[in-house]
């Protein structure tokens, strides 16, 4: 299959990124590589209004081993990009026309508005936001870019100047940072957005964030909640944690803050700013949750670049969790009819059970992709393929959900056979006891439901599923005899009966 290589540059106030990717006909891509260097643009720009000659050193530097980077993976287009310092620093143009020579490819100072449009795109397409108002905000070493959206449609966008290398300048002139010094950053900020949003008042349940400052929030509250997720995309902070963890990281110098689990020791003196910043933003709009988007502008950039070169038509749809679920089932290969099956058996259960004990909406969601992926392990292997279906599932980049809960969805599709969960199993060792409870619940579902498919062949629909005192009867229609279904479906009751407290008998 014919492969593109290409390359997207984010020249900020705080660092550059560049991220390499491989993409397929269909606009599927592949990270192969994400390069980051601190360059600090932004400093002492507010006092000087020129980027340094150090900082200017620290650019050439970084793109000059940038250039090296693109050239050895064959990278064939690139998208390169300069924000908040270059639009403001008086120096800005001349040092993009430096670079720009230096890296062999155009780069292109946006404005704010274009920064958030490329914030938007990359949330469009990680996060299914469908019938939902919600804000995104990135957070960037100049400049903050805030957005209101409802489902898939931006319906306006600010920039502000709010940016955390550019707040620390201004307002943290101490170490460790005086409470008067946070709290007139504080007065600023408001003040700033009641001047940007002066018409009645927006509120959002929850923000979309991303830029360094935001997944090293996300970081730094995954080492707090002793959670070893394998990345922060898509992980849920409340606002809560934010002033927790603020009020313990205001108390600390520059050096015992580069010590702190989850926090880049190079990002340690702008955090404190940074983390301001997002607390009166989210207070300001009501909101009380925070999803980490841990692409942003680089990824608006890759897509801009996919649908230049036609690679992605302009009529792509936003992909739901469930497209997601498929895409990732098929390019494992897996038996589609019966997992199909599963997950029809399975969603008729929860639907009988659900209001009695208790199963949210959320709950069936999880369960359907864990039913339509149990079996995706055959890919690598039969022997443990429970197993394997966990590792991939844990590691598959799906649309719509949190970290949580593809660990979750992950864990009731290793339990559809063999060992019950164990607290010696660390994955569920480490969820918390209610969603242990959940898994033990759903994987119960499934682990009956394909037990009820024991020859593949979608013979068996459960009719009704009645309770009396400890006892469910599950009546089964089959379009043949199906007593090696029934034998299956005792095979596998156990987990059911263990989270659910009672005997499961079948009825024909």
């Amino acid at each position: 299959m014919n492969k593109s290589r290409l390359a997207a540059i984010d020249i900020g106030t705080n660092s550059i990124r560049c991220i390499v990717v491989e993409v397929d006909q269909q606009g599927r891509y592949a990270i192969l590589d994400d390069e980051k260097a601190t360059v600090r643009l932004g400093e002492n720009l507010a006092a000087s209004g020129s980027i340094s000659s150090a900082a200017f050193a620290r650019a050439v530097d970084a793109i000059s081993r940038i250039r090296k980077l693109i050239d050895g993976l064959k990278v064939t287009d690139v998208e390169a990009v300069a924000t908040s310092a270059m639009r403001s620093a008086l120096n800005g143009e001349e040092l993009v026309a430096v670079l720009t020579r230096e890296l062999g490819h155009e780069i292109k100072i946006i404005s704010g508005d274009e920064e958030a449009e490329l914030v938007a795109r990359s949330v469009r397409h990680n996060f299914d936001m469908s019938g939902k108002r919600y804000m995104i905000i990135d957070i960037g070493g100049g400049s903050v870019e805030i957005m209101s959206a409802v489902a898939n449609h931006v319906e306006s966008s600010f920039s502000l100047e709010l940016g955390a290398v550019r707040m620390t300048d201004r307002f943290m002139k101490t170490d460790p940072v005086q409470p008067s010094e946070i709290e007139k950053l504080r007065r600023f900020v408001r003040s700033e957005l009641k001047l940007s949003f002066p018409e009645e008042r927006l509120t959002a349940q929850t923000f979309i964030g991303s830029g360094g400052t935001i997944t090293t929030l996300a970081n730094m509250v995954m080492s707090m909640r002793k959670h070893s997720f394998s990345s922060s995309h898509g992980y849920e902070v409340l606002r809560s944690e934010i002033v927790h963890l603020l009020a313990m990281l205001a108390r600390k110098d520059v050096k015992s803050l580069r010590n702190i689990p989850g926090l880049n020791p190079d990002r340690a003196d702008i955090i404190v700013a940074g983390l301001v910043v997002i607390d009166e933003v989210m207070k300001f709009f009501g909101a009380n949750m925070l999803l980490v988007n841990e692409r942003g502008i680089r990824e608006g950039l890759i897509i801009n670049c996919i649908k230049r070169l036609k690679l992605l038509p302009d009529t792509a749809t936003q992909r739901n969790w469930k497209e997601s679920v498929l895409e990732f089932a098929r390019s494992c290969h897996y038996d589609e009819p019966h997992s199909r099956h599963v997950a029809k058996v399975a969603l008729s259960i929860f639907d009988t059970l659900a209001k009695e004990f208790g199963l949210k909406k959320n709950d069936r969601k999880l369960l359907e992709a864990a039913a339509l992926l149990h079996d995706v392990g055959y890919f690598i292997s039969y022997n443990s393929h429970h197993k394997h279906s966990h590792h991939l599932i844990r590691h598959a980049d799906l649309l719509g959900f949190s970290p949580r809960e593809r660990e979750m969805m992950a864990l009731i599709a290793r339990y559809h056979r063999k060992s019950l969960p164990k607290k010696k199993h660390p994955e569920f060792e480490r969820l918390e006891p209610k969603d242990q409870l959940i898994v033990s619940r759903l994987g119960g579902i499934l682990r009956l439901s394909d037990g009820l498919d024991r020859r593949r062949s979608g013979m068996v629909e459960v009719v009704a599923l009645t309770r009396s005192g400890a006892v469910f009867s599950f009546k089964l229609l089959g379009t043949e005899d199906i007593s090696v279904e029934i034998f299956g479906g005792n095979a596998k009751k156990d987990l059911f009966e263990k989270a659910y407290g009672g005997a499961v008998v079948f009825e024909v």
